[in-house]
């Protein structure tokens, strides 16, 4: 039953897209893009505040969905739901077991073994369909909440079943894996051997020293698991790539000063789930405020010590609520002060609490009927709050929505604002991306991703100037923020800066060697600046990250026929025409280098398939046509040309190429008009000029052929074919 209540209440989001963090986590992750590289899958990207640094059994999970089902949302979402359901069976196994645990000879205590089961199954449906719990399940890169919370229910689990078994090993050895995986997930998990030992001298040992003589080495070997967990956090730089940490710039206590109304929010939330908010955005609380928060967070923390003496088992609830959220509330951070998501795990001790209390209260009145319905009762108030998490998970149906409705509820969320921004940026609203950017950035001027945002839109505006600035102020901010460095980089290119360009792409490349899009756009910039051989070894590399890149494989042969390496620019077309056979441009190169190789047939022969599979393709009609005239069919070559030059208007190639055409065949007053419309469009076109010069001399219009000489002199006066007419007539010295 309390699978398929989980079911109903999340069967409508597995088409809810890729939101917020599960872009650079999910969609723009290349290390999760291949099982076989293992070491990338399993050492992912660190340092830069990303969800998955620090994090391998995080990644392996995604890496997995993406074996699965690439870029498509549903299989990311079954795993999501199917972890959700996994640690609401492992609470129920938790609940009922420790019910069974407790000791006492009262008829409260008698009932409460009795009904274990029951109260069990009560705590861990009302926490599966939970509304809080949506966050942690529908937004798919916080799995990383609702991973942690399987392993370290899992851990429990197994430290009890070991605890009570005549063959303790193997449970300890799951409670052990669970907990390691746990830290391989979310530093959260750092919390669940503490959360053992506590619970051993709770419902196990009765002191600290008991659970340590009686069970020493499973409770080091689960402490033992921190050495791997300061390793991972290590490599994020101590603080998520400057996002949280001691180390951030920031003074704790402007943080903590959060928390208090932070913990007051989940607690409201547990018990009147409502209004639930996505990103609340960055904030900080004056000292009345903090104060105000703290008179009813600082009693209830007193209260949980004091607990822990007198009443252990209550005491005990009190500390799993705090524990869990101790990482997160005193670790200093940066961007999100409250987060729903965090009340995964601490949401079970409230709940536990609720239902066991309540079934106390009414068993000294009613033991015999609560025994009956209770269950049913749980299932009543299950209903609605499933009804809710439905009613939640619609928001999630598309990027737009979500982000709209957050702004509503905090129009001062530079995230909120930010968000919206993209969610019109996917849809090309560019206009209205840059409104919600340019307040984000306002709101929070000192962030580096809504300079990037901003840079990204202008970029799409077609605007590189304006691109290249807001990227740089990010860098500024960020000098690691390696999705500006690429960024800048092709903005720079386009302004043809492009020995700066090289360098902020390299820059990109060191930072993220796994990308092969930054590989790409390296090659792309040293080829324009004419380093083919450098820009061969970068093609090459981007290939090796993303075998069967067409384009790639196309520009790379562009750049060995560059170097004369013809036989390895064909194979490269090749290659690139296997992947994609509609790539019109490999197709038109694999003629180029076919023609350079001196095959002059199959030059041609590819050119004519290119036109059969693109016949609107303008580089395609006008090399069949020079191939034809070539090859000495210039009628062939003419209809050609003519349908290049309707289909490329803009460019001076085709009409050019026409009008040689034309003066071959002697129609030499089209030929006019062809070269003229090369001047049109490029009034300092010197072959033009000089060819135009030529036919105006067969035709015998000798003062006009002047003057288009003179224009190509005046254009390129060492134009060899220029000075050589011009010499013949006189117009100049030898």
């Amino acid at each position: 039953m309390l699978v398929l209540a989980a079911m109903l209440a999340y069967a409508n989001t597995f088409h809810a897209p890729f939101v917020f963090d599960d872009v650079s986590s999910i969609a723009d992750n290349p290390t999760i893009r291949d099982l076989r590289h293992w070491r990338d899958v399993l050492f992912p990207v660190a340092g830069f505040g990303v969800t998955i640094s620090g994090r391998p059994v995080l990644n392996l999970s995604l890496a997995l969905c993406h074996a699965l089902s690439g870029q498509a949302v549903w299989s990311y979402h079954a795993f999501n739901l199917l972890v959700h359901v996994l640690a609401g069976l492992t609470a129920f196994g938790v609940v009922r077991r420790t019910l069974l645990l407790v000791p006492g000879t009262t008829p409260l205590d008698a009932r409460r073994r009795a009904d274990a089961t029951g109260l069990g199954f009560a705590v861990a449906l009302l926490w599966t369909v939970h509304p809080l719990q949506t966050e942690s399940v529908t937004y798919i890169i916080q799995r990383t909440e609702s991973l942690m919370g399987l392993c370290v229910l899992l851990t429990l689990y197994g430290f009890i079943r070991g605890a009570t078994s005549p063959h303790p090993a193997r449970w300890h050895a799951l409670a052990v894996a669970a907990c390691l995986a746990g830290v391989g997930t979310k530093e959260v998990a750092a919390v669940a051997p503490l959360l053992v030992l506590l619970y051993d001298r709770t419902f196990l040992a009765g002191t600290f020293a008991a659970a340590w003589r009686q069970r020493r080495a499973v409770h080091l070997s689960l402490l033992a698991t921190w050495l791997p967990l300061a390793l991972l956090v290590g490599s994020t730089g101590w603080n998520r790539g400057g996002t949280a940490g001691f180390n951030v710039g920031l003074a704790p206590w402007a943080y903590w000063g959060t928390q208090f109304e932070a913990i007051a929010r989940y607690l409201q939330l547990a018990l009147w789930p409502h209004p639930l908010v996505f990103e609340y955005g960055t904030f900080w609380a004056d000292l009345p405020t903090a104060a105000a928060f703290a008179l009813l967070i600082v009693p209830l923390v007193a209260l949980t010590v004091v607990a822990l003496r007198r009443w252990p088992r209550a005491g005990f609830l009190g500390a799993w609520f705090f524990l869990v959220l101790a990482p997160t509330s005193l670790m200093p951070g940066t961007l999100q002060m409250i987060v729903e998501h965090r009340m995964y795990l601490p949401l079970l001790s409230v709940l536990a609490g609720g239902v066991v209390g309540l079934h106390a209260l009414c068993s000294r009145r009613a033991p015999a009927r609560l025994a009956r319905f209770g269950p049913l009762a749980a299932c009543g108030v299950a209903v609605p709050l499933g009804l809710l998490t439905h009613a939640r998970n619609a928001v999630y149906a598309d990027d737009l929505t979500l982000w709209r409705t957050t702004v509503a509820q905090r129009p001062g969320s530079a995230i909120a604002q930010g968000g919206l921004g993209t969610a019109w940026f996917q849809r090309g609203e560019f206009r209205a991306a840059l409104t919600h950017y340019e307040r984000a950035l306002q709101l929070a001027p000192g962030r580096a991703g809504s300079h990037y945002h901003l840079a990204l839109t202008h970029a799409a505006l077609g605007n590189p100037a304006a691109a290249a600035e807001h990227n740089e102020a990010a860098l500024r901010i960020n000098p690691l923020f390696y999705p500006a460095h690429y960024q800048l980089g092709l903005a720079l290119t386009q302004l043809g800066r492009t020995d700066e360009a090289i360098a902020h792409l390299a820059e990109a490349a060191r930072l993220q060697p796994a990308q092969a899009e930054t590989q790409y756009a390296w090659a792309g910039a040293l080829a324009q600046a004419g380093r083919w051989s450098d820009a061969v070894t970068r093609y090459e590399e981007a290939l090796r990250l993303r075998p069967g890149w067409a384009t790639v494989e196309n520009d790379l042969g562009s750049a060995l026929l560059r170097l004369d390496r013809v036989a390895d620019a064909l194979a490269c077309f090749t290659r690139a025409l296997e992947h994609e056979p509609g790539l019109t441009e490999a197709r038109l190169n694999q003629g180029l280098a076919q023609a350079r190789r001196g095959d002059a047939s199959a030059a041609l022969a590819t050119y004519a398939e290119a036109v059969r599979l693109a016949p609107a393709h303008a580089r395609a009609r006008l090399q069949l046509g020079i191939a034809l005239g070539r090859s000495g069919r210039v009628a062939e070559a003419v209809p050609q040309l003519q349908e290049a030059v309707r289909l490329a208007p803009a460019s001076a190639e085709p009409p050019f190429n026409l009008g040689i055409a034309l003066a071959q065949l002697g129609r030499l007053p089209e030929a006019v008009d062809a070269y003229a419309a090369v001047i049109a469009l490029q009034p300092g076109h010197a072959p033009a000029h000089t060819n135009l010069a030529i036919v105006l001399l067969q035709l015998r219009r000798p003062a006009e052929a002047r003057e288009h000489l003179a224009a190509a002199l005046r254009a390129a006066p060492d134009y060899p074919p220029a000075r050589a007419l011009a010499e013949r007539l006189g117009l100049v010295r030898r």
